[in-house]
């Protein structure tokens, strides 16, 4: 019997190591068929890497350092060289009439009473000679009425014709200043600056005709806003900025006239309109301390008039005011960066800077808007 056990033991240890073969062979072709199979597969995607989002950051308000400078207030405008004695000619007649003739041109050299332009006037002096002798007819009349005052004629018809005799003699007179306003002369000694019609143009009553200037004596001409004249005042201080001379200091020396507007011209305004006609007096005039040597009459220029000084004053941009219902006030930041409102009372105020007059102290800093 222990024979038969053990060739039956040896029969089972056979049959345990051919299944023990099978299953390792078994796991061995499946991991080699998982192998095979993954290596079949289309590779997936790798996933892309993305840049990291920075939120961007807020600009940070610029901040402004308190300081003392001397601060001024200023009246811009804007002007020519001109001649202290200078005058645009013009017709005053009353009716338009024809340019006979223009006797100057631009830089001719005139002398006073010199004959600049005439308006053909041939009509009215046709007129003149007829009325001349029929005013002489009508005054030898009245001489014979009066001598021979038989007293056919009441004393009530005498003094009619008296009358009508006085009235022919006004038309007569008015005929006359007619034809003597039709020639244009030169006002003073000068220089004809610019001529601005020519022969056979059609001319009303205050067209400009040409601009006679004395050359030897120029000055600075401006103009400022009508609510800038009412802030100026003779004796300011200025600074005049010159074309190709720079800078010169000076005062105001004359404010503008009042615009008056002459006749009823036709230029731009076109017909009844009121003309206002150039003159230096409708300029502020400035004097300079030292006048520029070699400059001509035209030259343009800026001026600059000092309406307040103040040394010494503490100034913030006019970036970093602000206001609200009436309140004025600054942020003011510390070593820290710490914030607070601050209540201040300004003074004068320009394009750029405010003064502090109370509030803040020089070296402090402040928040722009």
């Amino acid at each position: 019997m222990s024979i038969k056990w053990l060739t039956e033991n040896s029969f089972i240890h056979k049959r345990s190591g051919i299944r023990s073969k099978t299953v390792v062979s078994i796991v061995l072709a499946a991991s080699l068929l998982t192998v095979s199979g993954c290596s079949l597969l289309p590779k997936e995607a790798e996933e892309e890497t993305l840049p990291a989002i920075t939120p961007p950051k807020l600009s940070a308000k610029p901040e402004y350092a308190v300081k003392t400078t001397t601060l001024e207030t200023k009246l811009r405008g804007v002007g020519r060289l001109m001649s202290t004695k200078e005058e645009t000619l013009y017709f005053t007649q009353e009716e338009s009439r024809r340019l006979k003739d223009i006797y100057v041109k631009t830089g001719d050299a005139v002398k006073a009473g010199q004959l600049i332009a005439e308006l053909d006037v041939t009509t009215l002096e046709s007129d003149l000679r007829q009325k001349k002798l029929q005013q002489r007819s009508e005054e030898l009349k009245m001489i014979e009425i009066l001598r021979k005052n038989d007293g056919s004629k009441s004393a009530e018809e005498l003094e009619q014709a008296k009358i009508q005799f006085e009235l022919k003699k006004e038309e007569l007179a008015k005929l006359d200043q007619s034809i003597f306003k039709a020639k244009l002369t030169a006002p003073f000694d000068g220089t004809i600056v610019s001529v601005s019609v020519k022969k056979g143009d059609n001319i009303q009553a205050y067209d400009d005709i040409a601009i006679i200037a004395d050359l030897n004596v120029l000055t600075v001409a401006a103009e400022l806003t009508a609510d800038d004249l009412k802030k100026a005042a003779v004796g300011m201080e200025v600074v005049v900025d010159i074309n190709s001379a720079g800078q010169h200091k000076g005062k105001v020396k004359q404010l503008p006239l009042p615009k008056k507007e002459t006749g009823q011209g036709q230029g731009t305004g076109g017909q009844g309109q009121q003309k206002v006609i150039d003159s230096i007096d409708n300029y502020l005039l400035v004097e300079l301390d030292s006048f520029p040597q070699g400059l001509n009459r035209g030259t343009p220029l800026s001026i600059s008039v000092i309406t307040q000084r103040k040394e010494n004053a503490i100034v913030i941009p006019a970036a970093a005011l602000r206001t609200y219902s009436g309140r004025n006030y600054v942020q003011v930041v510390d070593e820290k960066g710490n914030k607070r409102e601050v209540d201040v009372e300004i003074g004068q105020q320009t394009s750029t800077e405010v003064e502090i007059v109370k509030g803040l102290q020089p070296g402090q800093k402040v928040v722009g808007r």
